[in-house]
């Protein structure tokens, strides 16, 4: 649960680019700085209680439905060729971001805006005045070390705040230093790629300061030396990845130089000594019961993740209602609310039968709104899994919109993978080392069997002896493993496989709805039986064929049964809808044609636009005359 609590209002980062409507007050001047903060700023920052709660503000932004709670988590990854977003043609809101078709005007991208430039507010107040505290260097030791953990805290957040403008809007304006009254701010677009080298310095220090989560007591959703080191890692490949410059997806020179940074940072992340601080879960499902649990997991896996609390849209957590299994009508499987995301259906089949993280991923059952008995779904319905409110203790009915689940930001298995990446760039082909990283989190995912992680790796086509196929390979398990984590939009655009691999989904969509390889022996229709069970308990569906053998013939379903048209709900209509609206789209072998309304996976994505992405506020570009616009917008 979350245990940090908002800190008064420190001057926001809302002062510098929010604008009108976002988190100063309507009777604000747009450049205005927030009084309050500045003439209580000697105060605060005259004892290690103050420092503390300041920076307990400046972890607040990430909280809430502008933050981790909804939107940066759940609206801004999708869609993606795992998962997408709330299905439903353009309207200006999320299903605009969703369907690359977001304006500047869009509310859901100016509020996120200003909440993570508040967070940057927050934090450089911070990082600005806890080492001119005199206890910085004259107090107790005690004293001393505290503020330095604050001092490592702060720009960490700073690092993260900004790294979320930067993968999503690019070229964002940056200040690293708080806002004074009455500065005239006329800030341009900062080059990106110099924006994130001051973060991986900036983080340099940060891991310095921090303590080992085991020297830090009890605080389980504060940063500490560990996350600070696979952030940092995470940033700087990041920096040696590919970005949109205008409308080209252009590397730096430099690249291979950090991708030596991320290296070395999980390297020493993976020695025995720091194992005992974070190490890989040995079950990929107990990682995300604990949080649905709202317990601590037990191999602290779990670098750095958003604590949220208070059920309210301000600092709570709508993970668990957006997402994950729906509420059902138990008279329809079709009468449902909520659990918005769903998967793109390919991606139930890029896992092995034999991966236990599918059924963790994936959810192919909704919920009673009225009970806790799991109702079948059809593969275009399949949702992601990995909050739940079946999960919850005790399980959650009815439509409660705020189960407070917390974010994991950053975990052991991506120091792992980040590290075989890494190697693997930087060496002619895959040392053993990197090969061992890697198997270290496929073979979880097979339940600790690495014969069975090895065979079904060769089945799928990858080898880990050469270093184009161990790549595809990297690609391929950061797919399966952080499924529904936020991560793979912003994977594909730093290795610049965005738009290869929306063409390949869709056309794998196609490949499905006609039955074609390797989707030949993806059934038409399940059946499934729900047990009879303890009225408040769990009552878990159980499918009676295979995923994986064709449908019989004749279709009949088994006594007891329920059928759901399983592959069959993946039609020409379907298909259609991930295709620009108006595209007319004909089945091959139909004789009817389907005119696309636009509301399926990224349906209005087209390469070479700029929709990568998302539009500057307009707000922010009226008040600021020396930023420009992102191309395309």
């Amino acid at each position: 649960m979350k245990s940090f609590h908002s800190f008064g209002r420190v001057a926001l980062a809302a002062v510098v680019l929010a604008g009108a409507g976002g988190l100063l007050s309507s009777c604000k001047d747009y450049l205005e700085v927030e009084p309050l903060a500045l003439n209580t700023t000697e105060y605060t920052f005259s004892s290690v209680s103050g420092a503390t709660a300041a920076v307990i503000g400046a972890y607040d932004p990430l909280s809430g439905d502008n933050g981790y709670g909804t939107r940066i988590s759940m609206y801004y990854p999708l869609d993606s060729d795992e998962l997408i977003g709330s299905a439903g043609a353009a309207d200006g809101a999320r299903r605009s971001i969703a369907r690359y078709t977001a304006l500047p005007n869009n509310t859901e991208i100016n509020n996120p805006w200003n909440q993570l430039y508040q967070g940057v507010e927050r934090s450089n107040i911070c990082i600005d005045q806890i080492p001119k505290m005199a206890l910085y260097t004259g107090g107790s030791a005690t004293d001393m070390a505290a503020l330095k953990r604050l001092h490592g805290e702060a720009l960490t957040l700073r690092a993260q705040y900004l790294f979320e403008l930067v993968r999503n809007w690019g070229n964002v304006p940056v200040q690293f230093t708080p806002a004074v009254s009455g500065q005239d701010f006329n800030l341009p677009n900062s080059n990106s790629n110099a924006t994130l080298k001051q973060l991986v310095d900036d983080l340099l220090v940060a891991e310095n300061l921090l303590p080992w989560r085991s020297q830090a007591g009890a605080a389980n959703e504060r940063i500490t030396k560990g996350a600070a080191k696979a952030l940092r890692a995470r940033i700087a490949l990041y920096r040696g990845g590919y970005s949109l410059q205008g409308n080209q997806m252009t590397r730096p020179a430099d690249y291979l130089d950090y991708y030596r940074i991320a290296r070395q940072e999980c390297q020493e992340l993976m020695t025995p000594t720091a194992r005992l601080e974070h190490n890989l879960n040995p079950s990929f499902l107990e990682v995300f019961k604990s949080m649905n649990e709202l317990r601590n997991e037990s191999s602290n896996e779990i670098m750095f993740q958003v604590g949220m609390g208070t059920a309210t849209g301000a600092s709570g957590s709508k993970l668990g209602y957006y997402n994950g299994p729906r509420l059902q009508n138990p008279s329809s499987i079709y009468g449902s609310t909520q659990g918005a995301v769903t998967i793109a259906p390919p991606y139930f089949y890029a896992f092995d039968s034999t991966d236990t993280r599918r059924d963790v991923t994936i959810t192919t059952y909704g919920i009673a709104s009225t009970g806790t008995f799991q109702i079948g779904v059809a593969l275009n319905s399949a949702t992601d899994g990995k909050w739940r409110r079946d999960w919850h203790i005790p399980p959650v009915t009815g439509s409660v919109n705020y189960l407070d689940y917390n974010w994991p930001i950053i975990r052991f298995a991506d120091v792992l993978l980040m590290f075989a990446e890494a190697e693997n760039e930087l060496n002619s082909a895959p040392t053993q080392a990197a090969q061992d990283a890697f198997m270290e989190v496929r073979t979880r995912g097979f339940g600790g069997n690495r014969a069975l992680a090895t065979s079904t790796l060769a089945q799928a086509g990858f080898s880990l002896t050469s270093k184009a196929s161990f790549f595809n390979a990297i690609v391929n398990e950061r797919y399966i493993e952080f499924g529904g984590e936020g991560i793979r939009k912003y994977d594909l655009l730093r290795w610049n496989l965005f738009e290869t691999k929306m063409a390949e989904v869709k056309n794998n969509i196609e490949k499905m709805a006609q039955g074609l390889p390797p989707y030949q022996n993806v059934p038409l229709y399940q059946y499934y039986r729900t047990p009879t069970g303890p009225s408040l308990a769990v009552q878990p569906i159980q499918w009676v064929r295979s995923f994986y053998r064709p449908s019989p013939t004749p279709n009949t379903a088994p006594a007891g049964t329920t059928r759901v048209n399983w592959r069959q709900a993946i039609d020409a209509s379907y298909v259609a809808n991930t295709k620009p609206s108006g595209t007319v789209y004909t089945l091959p072998g139909a004789t009817t044609s389907v005119t696309s309304v636009g509301s399926g996976l990224a349906a209005e994505y087209q390469p070479g636009k700029g929709k990568e992405l998302l539009p500057i506020p307009q707000a922010t570009i009226s008040a600021d005359p020396a930023l420009k616009q992102n191309f395309g917008y």
